[in-house]
């Protein structure tokens, strides 16, 4: 790997990480707003926010970060069982890429598919009661 390379994927495999954890600590914020509030268009709006924050920006942060780690690793003398610190890094990067998607895909699908449909049956009840208001007008 040449030095402008290494760089290069230095660069991003920092990035990608700083991304990830900044993404989740903006999960964590709406997480405790849907948790705190006592508002149900905040709670709604809070985990599908969640929702989408997980599937567009975590998983590919943590995708990004994980590959750019082990190319990283693989194309410099560090290596990636040549230092124990390294690969106990990667093996936290895998135990914590696995954890995210077991729940995104087991927790997050579930609540953002409740709260979508609650968020419909809002709606629904809203628009029948601006209809109900204006027929019991004269």
């Amino acid at each position: 790997m040449t030095h402008a390379i290494r760089k290069l994927t230095i660069t991003a495999h920092v990035a990608f990480s700083v991304g990830w954890l900044g993404a989740v600590a903006a999960f964590l914020v709406l997480s405790i707003a849907g948790l705190a509030s006592r508002d149900a268009e905040v709670v709604r709006g809070a985990y599908l926010s969640m929702d989408l924050i997980s599937k567009f920006v975590i998983i590919p942060m943590c995708l990004a970060a994980l590959a750019t780690g082990l190319l990283q690793a693989l194309g410099t003398p560090w290596g990636l069982f040549r230092y124990y610190w390294i690969v106990i890094k990667f093996g936290l990067a895998i135990f914590a890429t696995i954890a995210l998607l077991i729940h995104q895909f087991a927790v997050m699908a579930v609540a953002a598919k409740r709260v979508s449909g609650a968020a419909a049956e809002t709606v629904q009840c809203r628009v029948r009661s601006t209809k109900d208001r204006t027929r019991a007008r004269p």
